[in-house]
C-alpha cells in the first residue's frame, strides 16, 4: 500500500509539471507576440515576470532558461521588426526591463528554494511530532506493563517472608530479602523512566507548600538505612557549623525533594566503599538554602563532571558502573522546577560532593 501511493504521487507530481510546462509555453508565446506586436519605446518585457514565476515551480535551470529568454527577448526587440530609430530613453527602459526581469528571476528562485526550506522543515516537525508520540506511547505502555508484574511479585515476597505459606528458613529469608530488594530497585527503575519522560513532555507538576528540607531528609534516610546497613555505610546529619537540629525552610513539593534526597544518597551510599561514611550537610542563609551530601568513594573525574546530570550519561569511573544514568537527571529536572540550582564536585583526596540551593522561605506562620 505504501508503494502504490509513492506510485500514485510521483505520477501526480509529473502531471503537475507538465501542466506547468504547458502553462508556461502558453503564457510565453502570448508575451512574445505583445512584444513584438508593439513599438519599441513601449516595454512590454515586464510581461514576463508571469513567466520567470511560474517556472520557479519547476526547477533552478527552468528559471534560468526563461530569465535569459525573458532579458534576451527584451533586447532583441529594439532590433526587431526594426525600421526605427532607437533613442537614449527607450533604451534605458529596455535596460531597467532586463534588469527587473533578473532580479525577479532571481527572487523568485529563492523564494521557492525558501517555501521547500519551510515545507521540509515542516515535514521534519510533523515526523518528530509523530515519533515522540510514539515514544511517550510507548514507553507509558512498558512501563505499565513492567510495574504490574512487579508489583505482584513483590507482593508475593512479601507473602513469602511472612510466612504465610510457612516456615521459612534463615538461608530462605536472606535469599527472599535479597530478591525483594532486587524488585524494589527494579521498580523504582521502572518509575524512573516514566517520570523522566513524562517531565520532558508534559513539565514537572509540584504540589508547593512550605517543606522543612531536614524533616524530609531524615524520613529519606531512615528509610534507607537497610542499605546503608547492607553496605556498611554510615550516613550522618550536619547542621552548618554545629550538630544541633535545625530547620531549613523552602517552598517546595516534600514528595519531590524527597525524590532528590533518596538519588543523591542513594548514589552516595552506593559508591561508598565498605566502612565509608556518607554525610548530610544543611547550610541556611537569609535567601537560600543549601545541602550537601558528601562521601567518601572514589570521587569525579573532571572529565565526567560537566555530562553527571545528563540523560542515560553513563561515565567510566566506578562511579556508573550500576544504575539507568536517569537519577542525576531526574534530580536536576526537581530542583530546576522549584527554581534552584544543582552541582557537583570532586573532594580532595577522596570522594564526591553533591549539592543543591533552594530559595528560602520563612517558616509557617511567622
Amino acid at each position: 500500500m505504501t508503494m502504490l501511493s509513492r506510485l500514485l504521487a510521483m505520477r501526480e507530481a509529473i502531471n503537475e509539471r507538465g501542466r506547468t510546462y504547458g502553462l508556461i509555453t502558453i503564457v510565453f508565446a502570448i508575451v512574445i507576440i505583445l512584444e513584438y506586436l508593439t513599438p519599441p519605446e513601449y516595454v512590454f518585457g515586464y510581461l514576463y515576470t508571469g513567466t520567470i514565476l511560474l517556472a520557479s515551480r519547476l526547477n533552478r535551470g527552468a528559471v534560468l532558461g526563461i530569465t535569459l529568454a525573458a532579458t534576451g527577448l527584451t533586447l532583441l526587440n529594439l532590433f526587431v521588426p526594426g525600421g526605427e530609430m532607437i533613442n537614449s530613453p527607450t533604451l534605458a527602459n529596455r535596460l531597467i526591463a532586463v534588469l527587473a526581469l533578473m532580479v525577479t528571476g532571481w527572487l523568485s528562485y529563492r523564494n521557492h528554494r525558501n517555501e521547500e526550506a519551510i515545507a521540509f522543515t515542516q515535514a521534519q516537525l510533523r515526523s518528530q511530532e509523530q515519533l515522540a508520540t510514539m515514544r511517550e506511547d510507548f514507553v507509558s505502555t512498558l512501563t505499565h506493563d513492567l510495574k504490574t508484574p512487579l508489583l505482584g511479585a513483590i507482593e508475593t515476597l512479601k507473602y513469602f517472608q511472612n510466612e504465610q505459606f510457612g516456615e521459612i528458613t534463615p538461608m530462605q529469608a536472606k535469599v527472599l530479602q535479597t530478591m525483594a530488594r532486587s524488585h524494589q530497585s527494579t521498580l523504582q527503575l521502572v518509575q524512573t523512566l516514566l517520570d523522566v519522560y513524562r517531565n520532558d513532555a508534559e513539565g514537572l507538576k509540584l504540589q508547593i507548600s512550605p517543606v522543612n528540607l531536614v524533616t524530609v531528609a531524615e524520613e529519606i534516610v531512615a528509610t534507607l538505612s537497610e542499605l546503608a546497613k547492607t553496605r556498611q555505610v554510615y550516613i550522618s546529619l550536619h547542621y552548618g557549623e554545629s550538630d544541633f537540629r535545625s530547620f531549613l525552610w523552602v517552598n517546595g513539593d516534600s514528595l519531590q525533594l524527597g525524590r532528590v534526597f533518596s538519588n543523591l544518597l542513594s548514589n552516595g551510599i552506593n559508591h561508598t566503599p565498605r566502612g565509608g561514611k556518607v554525610e548530610v550537610v544543611f547550610e541556611g542563609y537569609s535567601s537560600d538554602q543549601v545541602v550537601k551530601i558528601l562521601d567518601t568513594g572514589s570521587g569525579i573525574t573532571e572529565k565526567e563532571l560537566p555530562h553527571l546530570f545528563e540523560r542515560f550519561y553513563q561515565g567510566n569511573s566506578d562511579r556508573h558502573v550500576s544504575g539507568s544514568g536517569l537519577g542525576l537527571y531526574l534530580t536536576r529536572q526537581i530542583i530546576t522546577a522549584h527554581g534552584g540550582t544543582i552541582w557537583a564536585e570532586n573532594r580532595s583526596p577522596r570522594g564526591a560532593l553533591f549539592g543543591f540551593r533552594l530559595p528560602a522561605c520563612p517558616p509557617p506562620g511567622s
